[in-house]
This record gives structure tokens, sequence and C-alpha cells, in this order.
């Protein structure tokens, strides 16, 4: 993780830590353990899948008790077998079960983002293209989301509005589809940003291309629309890259792959990824 997603995973986590004990702490096990007991746990994958949140985890830990002994076995990006220890957990009893909830929510969350990011990739493999992520995060776990994202082997698409300039349909909008001005202004105001037009017709595609951006985003188009879209932009302007957006799945990607475009993005990686099973099992 980079510095910046580890200070959205400090932030993530004690705001976890307190929606889930409040002012009380966990009555249950402060009624029912007691103080001092030690036990040993291990997460365990119920389920084959990709790895991601071990870092997570890890913190969620050390914020609860500093005598917890949190000791991976894996690594993030790591290809989980059925039935395989991630990590083991030992110390406090009443601290292993304050911590055991949230931390399997990262690492469920997060492994399952990877997971289906694998997934993509695994479909497209063998082919000169890239599998993107979106902006369509769980709001502010978008830097933790786009990190699961490289787990499983995609790339990051922008991380917000500040880091590259889109041109989107709603932008065009505003300035009655002049592509040609609104790339020069963006280009003049930002020209330290990589930038990327969306367009929805091979009309459009041209007016884009005559902009030189650095992207050239396909909005909805069909397969033969890519096909045709990726001829053109050899023709026209073989340095802009072309992206396929809208309506991706695992059953459609790699015809969309084949046609040519340089990137997919797939806003359901974020947005739709089913949480890992895994679970915490005590040992003793």
């Amino acid at each position: 993780m980079t510095p910046s997603d580890l200070g959205f995973l400090n932030l993530l986590v004690d705001c976890a830590l307190t929606e889930d004990l409040g002012d009380d702490g966990d009555v249950t096990s402060q009624a029912t353990i007691p103080e001092g007991l030690k036990g040993k746990a291990a997460f365990v994958a119920r389920s084959p899948g990709v790895l991601a949140g071990l870092e997570a985890a890890q913190r969620v830990c050390q914020r609860v008790d500093h005598q917890l002994e949190f000791s991976p076995l894996r690594e993030d990006g790591y290809r989980l077998a059925k039935g395989e220890v991630i990590a083991t957990l030992e110390g406090p009893m009443r601290s292993i079960l304050v911590v055991e909830r949230t931390a399997l929510n990262f690492l469920q969350r997060l492994s399952g983002i990877a997971s289906l990011t694998r997934q993509f990739v695994d479909a497209v493999a063998g082919l000169p293209v890239q599998i993107l992520d979106t902006r369509k995060t769980t709001p502010a776990w978008r830097r933790l989301e786009k990190y699961a994202v490289r787990m499983g082997g995609g790339t990051n698409h922008r991380v917000g509005l500040f880091d590259m300039v889109l041109i989107k349909d709603n932008h065009l909008a505003a300035m009655n589809g002049d592509i040609r001005t609104a790339v020069a202004a963006a280009r003049s105001q930002f020209p330290k940003l990589p930038m990327e037009v969306e367009v929805d017709s091979l009309e459009q595609l041209e007016l884009a291309l005559s902009a030189s951006p650095d992207f050239v985003l396909l909005d909805n188009m069909n397969v033969e629309q890519m096909r045709q879209a990726v001829a053109r932009r050899d023709a026209l302007a073989p340095s802009v890259k072309l992206e396929a957006s809208g309506g991706v799945n695992l059953q459609a990607v790699r015809a969309i792959a084949e046609t040519g475009v340089d990137r997919i993005s797939v806003g359901g990686l974020t947005h739709s990824a089913k949480a890992l099973d895994i679970a915490l099992d005590w040992t003793e």
C-alpha cells in the first residue's frame, strides 16, 4: 500500500472500531470471558479466491490490543485454496473476539474485489489489454478497493477528480459538444495531467481523435462498433489509446478485448464484488 492508502486505512480502522464498540465495548465478552484468558485462532479461507487486506486486519488487531500477535502466512495477491490458513492470531481471548468481525469485514470485502478482478484478468489472458477499475467505489473505501484491484492483477483508473482530466458527455453537453475546445482548454490549464474524452458514436470518435487526447473512452458501444473504432484510431491517431466501458461482464469481456481496444474499465469490480468467504476458527 502507498502512504496515502495507509492514511485512509488508519482512518477507516478507527471508524470501524468506534462503530462496533460504542462507549461500552464488547459487553458479551466482558460478561462471559474471564479477563486474562488466552487463546489462539486462525483466519481460514472457506472459498478459493485472491487474498487482499492483510494490512487492514493486522492494523485492526494493533489498534485493539498490542498483546495480540497477528502472524500472516500468505501475502496479498496470493491465490487461496478452500480451507487454506491465511494468518494466525494469538493473545487475550476478549481481544480476539473484539477484532474478529471488523478484521473479517476488511479481509472479506477486499479479497472479494481482488478475486473478481482476477477473474476478469484471467478472462482476457494473452491479449494486450488492461482491466481497469472506476470511481464506482464505496465512499471512503476507494483507496483500499483500488488497492484490492491491483492485488487481483487489475490496473487503477484515476483515483479521483484531481489526478486526470476526463471529459464526459455532461461536460460536452455544457459546451455544446465542442470536443476540440474542451480538450484545448484542459490542456492549457492542466498540461501535465493525462487526458481522456468520452464518446458514444464513431462520429464523435473522429472529432476526439483530431484533438489528440491520451485516451478515448468508448461508452456503451457494441463489439462491431469497437472494431470500427479501433480501425479508425489506427488510421487517424495510432498513439491514442482506446478504452471500452459500459455493460462489461465476464461473459463479454473476452470478445471486447479481441476488438483491439487497449483498456477495459469495469465498474463491477468494486460496486458488485461478492465478499470472499473467510472465517476465524479457534485452534486452542
